[in-house]
């Protein structure tokens, strides 16, 4: 395949107008411009590649640089880098010329960091991609987005004395529906306690619930690269995965927003508001849990 790389910017940051809290709010996967030789490549149209998408979660945090809040939102779509991944994560079905990859779950499934597949295991592409298109996806889309967001957490927490990034997305009612019991509008991915000190967790999740939302913790997701590689609770860095149920602000089959979307972006600035001390006057408290 000829090469799709896109000179386009990788992510969009709007930064406040003074570093007031500890928060990060950040949207990997809200991204949707396409490159146009990607589009003429896949075999998909683009309504079914926007399926992965975790689209309009960036319009729904506007608020947090209003609050003292950095939002750093991709730019490229899931279905083209995987910010959510680790830049080794490359799948062998995918990407011609790897030998000897040991695959985990999530790139043996086609989502590694240069995704095979969108929603319902539905094949991007007819063939594979070159190793150096691959390469240069991570080069250029990838490396910038992490090294902007490591920033932010190094400046928050050298300003703060904690960072807490909220890394927030979506998930299809459909997988939500599909839970017995008490069914969760909101997931929060804390990787069982290793993202992020379980004061934090329980402040957001208070945040949420004060709005009245059900909110559930790791399950069916309990957080991927970004908590990962960023979550250093013992340290004072806090990374917590928020999953929002899609049909709270969208009709997914159209991927356009709902009739209650400006109401539900007016509850998450609510929600931002609560959380947005935790990084303030509690900081030190909440660093040293």
């Amino acid at each position: 395949m000829p090469s799709d790389t896109a000179p386009i910017p990788p992510y969009r940051l709007t930064l406040p107008t003074g570093r007031a809290c500890g928060l990060v709010v950040a949207s990997p996967h809200s991204g949707s411009d396409y490159p146009p030789q990607m589009l003429a490549l896949s075999r998909l149209d683009r309504l079914t590649l926007r399926s992965s998408e975790d689209a309009f979660v960036e319009h729904l945090l506007q608020a947090a640089p209003t609050l003292g809040a950095p939002l750093i939102a991709a730019r490229l779509p899931r279905a083209y880098v995987d910010l959510n991944r680790g830049s080794d994560e490359l799948d062998p079905a995918l990407i011609e010329g790897l030998r000897g990859q040991r695959l985990n779950p999530r790139v043996a499934a086609g989502l590694g960091v240069i995704p095979r597949v969108v929603a319902a295991g539905r094949a991007i592409y007819a063939g594979k991609i070159s190793r150096a298109e691959a390469q240069a996806r991570i080069d250029t889309v990838w490396r910038p987005y992490h090294a902007r967001l490591a920033t932010l957490m190094a400046e928050t927490y050298a300003a703060q004395g904690v960072a807490i990034l909220l890394d927030v997305h979506s998930m299809p009612h459909e997988v939500m529906a599909a839970q017995t019991g008490r069914v969760p509008q909101i997931v929060l991915g804390d990787r069982f306690g290793g993202s992020a000190a379980p004061a934090v967790v329980a402040a957001i999740e208070a945040a949420f619930a004060a709005e009245g939302l059900r909110a559930a913790r790791n399950t069916p997701f309990a957080g991927a690269y970004i908590a990962q590689a960023y979550g250093r609770p013992r340290f004072g860095r806090h990374v917590v995965q928020v999953e929002i149920d899609r049909a709270l602000y969208m009709d997914e089959s159209r991927i356009e927003p709902s009739a209650d979307f400006d109401a539900f972006a007016a509850l998450m600035a609510r929600v931002l508001a609560r959380i947005a001390p935790l990084g303030g006057a509690d900081a030190l408290q909440l660093a040293a849990e």
